[in-house]
């Protein structure tokens, strides 16, 4: 029997999944390094864009100040000219006024009609000033008003104040001041805003790659520890980077590794020692059963043998096959409730009897489930009889439905009956046996199973085969 000792992979070679354990631990940086990336990101955005609100609100706030400023103090100084009628010195003032601030489009000084007395713009004196479409945006003390005025093609503020001197009310001071200013004044702290905010991004990606790597190396550290340690490897004590709670755990599974590998060796030696006690069970088991009976002595060890040889030419995995080999063992296990007198009869049995006997598969299921670890030999002992067109017995299942470890039990147990004498019949030979099995594959036996079990059976000096006459001969 193979045991589970000689199907230890290649810890290096074959493990699913372990030769991208490293892709992982780069996966685990590279995510962190991700989040703290979008993280910083984001907050640089963020930033961004208030600091460019409060900028753009801050100059535009400035602007209209100093509109506002200047528009008061051109009103305070025209009123000593409009109580003289002196027209030269305001049109003077407004003209200097204008050349000094290219960001206004136009002054005017108009009466309390709204007639223009002086304005930036020759030949506009005596004309009524028309208020351009807007709203009032600031309606201030003093008599100040300011309004946004959007025209076609032109976004502009208007500042009037009036002019009161002497508690006169004179008329008002319009000035007219273009939005370009703060759009141009808008793009330059944006581009110095800019340059800022892409250094602290830049610094702060440099940092985040450093700060992840940090991070996540304690980790690798301890995961490839785990790996190795699960695999059943020695390993150097891992390195302790830190004084933290990472580098406390780290140190915790240095010593949880060395307790652990310390007693491996007992460990695996009571497994064997174990496996060796259960499988000598198993046998010993199975030889009692068939020792009712000297008829089938030595069925359960023979039927083994054919399934296992079946099972391996079949392409199934080593675990399978060992299940599949521990389960004949027990195939007839459910034989100890079968009465004496008809377990032994010679000749053939009544209706009753035949029932009985047909019985013998659920019996031992039922044996079998008083132990959780004999569970999976289960549907082997119950199916051993069922048969491939669905007229076996105890469930009538049929094809696919039956169980593989069943249906290639059921070959190997119905070949070695058949070639084996009983109390009703002598042996048959090997040839009409195999003709019997040819005969009853698609109906009795998987077809597949029949065809590649008469083939191994063909062969002469088959180690099975062999082995089994030298047996019976005996």
């Amino acid at each position: 029997m193979q045991r589970s000792e000689d199907r230890v992979e290649n810890p290096a070679v074959g493990r699913p999944g372990g030769g991208r354990r490293f892709q992982t631990f780069r996966g685990l940086r590279a995510k962190t390094t991700l989040f703290v990336l979008l993280l910083l990101a984001s907050t640089v955005v963020v930033s961004y864009l208030i600091t460019i609100q409060i900028l753009n609100n801050h100059i535009k706030g400035e602007i209209v100040r100093r509109a506002e400023s200047l528009s008061r103090s051109i009103a305070s100084s025209a009123g000593y000219n409009l109580v003289p009628r002196d027209l030269l010195a305001l049109d003077n003032m407004v003209f200097k006024i204008k050349e000094t601030n290219p960001d206004i489009t136009s002054i005017a000084i108009v009466g309390t009609d709204r007639t223009i007395i002086v304005h930036s713009e020759a030949g506009r004196a005596g004309s009524k000033l028309v208020p351009r479409p807007g709203r009032v945006v600031v309606e201030a003390a003093e008599g100040t008003r300011i309004r946004d005025v959007i025209t076609p093609g032109n976004a502009s503020f208007a500042v009037e104040s009036r002019i009161v001197f002497m508690e006169r009310d004179l008329g008002s001071v319009v000035l007219d001041v273009d939005w370009s200013v703060l759009t141009a004044a808008q793009a330059e702290a944006r581009r110095k805003v800019i340059a800022v905010f892409a250094v602290i991004l830049l610094l702060g990606m440099a940092s985040s790659v450093v700060v992840s790597s940090r991070m996540t190396r304690p980790v690798k550290e301890l995961a490839a520890g785990v790996e190795e340690l699960k695999r059943g490897l020695r390993s150097k004590p891992l390195r302790v980077y830190s004084a933290d709670e990472l580098g406390r755990l780290t140190a915790s599974f240095n010593e949880m590794t060395e307790l652990i590998t310390g007693q491996s060796e007992k460990l695996n030696r009571y497994a064997r020692e174990l496996e060796d006690a259960y499988i000598s069970t198993v046998r010993v088991l199975a030889a009692a059963i068939e020792a009712r009976d000297h008829y089938t002595l030595g069925h359960s060890t023979r039927v083994s043998e054919y399934a296992v040889e079946l099972a391996r030419e079949l392409g199934l995995d080593a675990e399978k096959v060992e299940q599949i080999e521990i389960a004949c063992l027990f195939h007839d296990v459910g034989k100890i409730k079968i009465p004496d007198a008809i377990l032994h009869k010679k000749g053939k049995l009544d209706p009753d009897e035949f029932k009985e006997m047909r019985r013998h598969p659920e019996y031992g299921a039922e044996i079998l489930s008083k132990a959780p670890t004999l569970f999976k030999y289960i549907p082997a002992v119950r199916h051993h009889h069922e048969w491939y067109d669905g007229n076996g017995y105890p469930d009538g299942l049929r094809r696919e439905l039956i169980p593989q470890e069943a249906a290639i039990i059921s070959l190997a147990d119905a070949y070695d009956a058949m070639v084996s004498d009983r109390p009703y019949r002598d042996a048959l030979t090997r040839e009409r046996a195999r003709g019997i099995i040819a005969e009853s594959a698609g109906k009795q036996f998987h077809p597949e199973y029949a065809r590649v079990f008469l083939e191994i059976n063909k062969k002469e000096g088959t180690t099975v085969a062999v082995a089994a006459e030298q047996r019976m001969a005996s």
